[in-house]
């Protein structure tokens, strides 16, 4: 545990500290998060992969006291620096599939052009390279029983976290807050889009029994039908279902325990800042009109912890950057603390 005797958690950030300000190291903190700058496969805004080092920034003007978990930042929160290799992978590889995304919306046929064919395979080559970074630098940190989080990035980094979760924990499920299904197959040719992250884990990594997703407010037919044919496995609450229930009189209490009965006892949290209303995110990746304020959000994440239900990890993906205020790493960064402290009580008994 961190030495924090001689530290004022009322005091002004230091920006020579580590994250929130925390004079912590990867060797003393309890939980590890590790950035991941990479949005290779984005089909609408770019931006992400430098929202880790906006977060971090952000960060320090999170004030630390959170009445809800007051002591868990005590036991300490370490981010690593971001990869500069991974980034510059992610920025020569997003130029190149930037091309290749214009080329087919306009019908060309990939097949007869080999410039085409060859960048396709280097993108999902890039993409599996990056499944087995994340997957090798989460599962030492796991090893050395850190507690571990992820912070994007698009919503396709979590994949090689949740085969090392699957490895050190079995089964479990995954809390998605998400204005998309995220289930489609290939996207755009892409075998590891961020448009397919949920489909890749259910299709990769047994271990996950359950998928349960709230705030979808945009998907496709495909996703829908693959939704309804999963035999339960995925159980999806559509944004409109849940504002027409309030609408009618439910009260979020009972939607909520409703959503976290769903889950079983070990819980991944997979938290893209588009399932949240976008005054709150306007600059990510692929906004789309309504979803959750941030307070319902934490209130379901609350009533996970209040089950009983271990959670195990989560990542954060898809806060843009971009604007005067960084307002979304601003809001980015209190989504990071509150994940946090979660985590940490999660897994910390008497805390």
């Amino acid at each position: 545990m961190v030495d924090f005797s001689n530290y004022d958690p009322n005091s002004v950030g230091n920006p020579n500290n580590n994250i929130f300000g925390l004079p912590t190291t990867e060797e003393d903190a309890r939980l590890v998060i590790v950035p991941v700058p990479w949005e290779v496969t984005v089909s609408y805004g770019a931006g992400t992969a430098r929202a880790p080092e906006s977060v971090f920034k952000a960060s320090l003007q999170v004030d630390l006291f959170d009445p809800e978990f007051p002591d868990a930042w005590k036991h300490g929160y370490y981010m690593r620096p971001s990869d500069k290799k991974i980034l510059m992978k992610s920025d020569y590889l997003r130029k190149e599939a930037e091309l290749y995304i214009d080329y087919i919306s306009k019908g060309e046929d990939v097949g007869t052009n080999q410039f085409m064919t060859k960048i396709l395979k280097e993108v999902n080559e890039g993409s599996q390279f990056l499944n087995n970074w994340v997957y090798e630098q989460t599962k030492v940190l796991m090893g050395k029983n850190k507690l571990v989080a992820l912070i994007g990035g698009d919503h396709s980094t979590p994949l090689g976290f949740f085969k090392a979760i699957a490895e050190k924990h079995g089964d479990f499920g995954i809390l998605q807050i998400d204005a998309h299904f995220d289930l489609r197959q290939a996207y755009e040719g892409f075998t590891y889009s961020h448009a397919s992250i949920m489909y890749n884990t259910l299709k990769e990594i047994p271990q996950v029994k359950k998928l349960v997703q709230a705030g979808i407010r945009d998907y496709g037919s495909d996703e829908w039908e693959y939704s309804k044919n999963s035999n339960g496995r995925i159980v999806t609450y559509l944004d409109k279902v849940i504002r027409n229930r309030i609408y009618e009189g439910e009260i979020w209490k009972h939607i909520s325990d409703e959503i976290v009965n769903q889950l079983p006892e070990k819980v991944f949290i997979s938290f893209d800042i588009d399932g949240i209303d976008r005054k709150l995110c306007p600059f990510t990746g692929t906004p789309v009109p309504g979803g959750f304020e941030l307070e319902q959000v934490f209130y379901l994440f609350s009533k996970v912890l209040q089950s009983g239900k271990t959670i195990v990890g989560f990542d954060l993906n898809e806060v843009g950057i971009g604007g005067d205020t960084d307002w979304d790493a601003n809001v980015g960064a209190r989504v990071l603390y509150k994940l946090c402290n979660l985590l940490m009580t999660s897994n910390t008994p008497n805390l």
